[in-house]
């Protein structure tokens, strides 16, 4: 790495001072001037990377990701009984999140307030819909980064396993665009907050930049929902499609960890700083995008509104929320990006409210109680989840 390409991102630190500008994330909700474009196109600026040393298992922990991958398939068409009926409103009902705060349906100035069981009902399918739709366009978010890192990433070992990881996304957006069309009768557009992350993460020349961007923030996010919905809800084929889905991100997300560690050790504090920054840039991004703006819209409810709301209410009301990042921040306490620079990213994720996870297992060996073929996967599953839910609980309750 060299400090020069980095230099531009130091002159001036961007210390992101109103996380919870509700103009800014208005802006951007606002700014996707064609939603339903088919084909979008984002300059990559990266350069492809050959290497000519073909020393397969040089680097121990990558090798053994790549044979666990080669032993992990699954089929979405085979494994999964497409056959099941499912009732679109109870597949994963997510009113709960907003009932938590007692203000949404007791404040007379809520828009809420006046919604009754058939509001709610819609409203759970809705976020429901969004919700799948935005992991959906994720997922092709992580085929084409993968299929990146392939390209420029020096390294044999990793190559290998980004190739295997390309197989794993194309099966994930397979799966959930058909759960989608054939059980919930259709999806929502890429999300801008998500659609800005994503076009920013294959726009950097830098191929580490790739890794941090897709599998360390959105692969860590992605992980942490999948098991949060895993638990919540009881549809069956979503279920077994979540059991599947996750046993593979857990092995993505440790692929960024265990590639970072090694290069981030050698890395200038400019570079480190730069890192920093796009990582909460990238957290920001991803609490945005879960306000569900066009959910709203839908609803017929100012979403301007209730983003508001949602931002400013009390902390013991946004445990769900916070439980996002439960993987996101172990692992970049684990990278060295929380505490480098005088802990900047480490005073960041306070005041975003999710620094209570840092000492979270990281997923660097995580994954294997992921594996498929680990016994008891349901109840540790549920432990892990509730370890979240405690830590985020005990911090609101402090």
């Amino acid at each position: 790495m060299t400090t020069a390409e980095d230099s531009k991102h130091t002159a001036e630190r961007n210390d992101f001072d109103d996380a919870n500008d509700v103009d800014r994330i208005m802006e951007i909700a606002q700014a996707n001037d064609n939603p339903h474009e088919l084909i979008h196109l984002v300059q990559d600026n990266a350069d492809a990377i050959f290497t000519w040393n073909y020393d397969k298992g040089e680097r121990a922990k990558l090798d053994k990701l790549y044979e666990k991958s080669k032993t992990s398939q699954w089929n979405a068409t085979t494994d999964l009984d497409w056959s099941i009926e499912v009732d679109p409103y109870e597949a994963l009902n997510l009113q709960a999140e907003l009932q938590m705060d007692p203000s949404n349906v007791e404040d007379p100035d809520s828009p809420l307030y006046s919604w009754g069981d058939k509001e709610w009902r819609e409203f759970g399918l809705q976020s429901a819909k969004w919700r799948l739709s935005q992991f959906m366009h994720g997922e092709q978010g992580a085929l084409l980064c993968t299929a990146k890192i392939v390209e420029t990433v020096p390294w044999i070992d990793a190559k290998y396993y980004a190739a295997q990881q390309t197989v794993d996304e194309a099966r994930h957006v397979e799966a959930f665009a058909r759960y989608l069309n054939e059980k919930l009768d259709g999806g929502y557009p890429v999300n801008p907050h998500l659609r800005l992350l994503l076009d920013d993460i294959i726009n950097d020349s830098d191929w580490d930049m790739t890794y941090l961007g897709m599998q360390i923030m959105v692969e860590g996010l992605a992980l942490a929902a999948f098991g949060f919905m895993h638990d919540l809800t009881e549809e069956p084929l979503l279920k077994k499609m979540l059991r599947y889905i996750m046993s593979d991100e857990a092995r993505h997300v440790a692929f960024g960890v265990l590639s970072l560690q090694e290069v981030y050790q050698d890395m200038t504090l400019a570079e480190i700083q730069h890192r920093q920054e796009f990582a909460f840039e990238a957290a920001l991004r991803m609490r945005d995008r879960f306000l569900q703006q066009e959910v709203w819209e839908y609803m017929g409810v100012d979403s301007r509104v209730m983003c508001e709301r949602l931002l400013n209410a009390p902390e013991e009301t946004k445990v769900f929320q916070r439980m996002l990042f439960s993987k996101i921040v172990p692992n970049c306490r684990k990278l060295g990006l929380l505490d480098a620079g005088e802990g900047w990213l480490r005073e960041k994720f306070t005041e975003i409210g999710v620094i209570e996870f840092e000492h979270m297992p990281d997923t660097g060996d995580e994954f294997l109680e992921y594996d498929l073929q680990e016994e008891n996967f349901e109840e540790k599953a549920q432990s892990m989840h509730e370890a979240a839910a405690a830590t985020a609980m005990g911090t609101a309750e402090a």
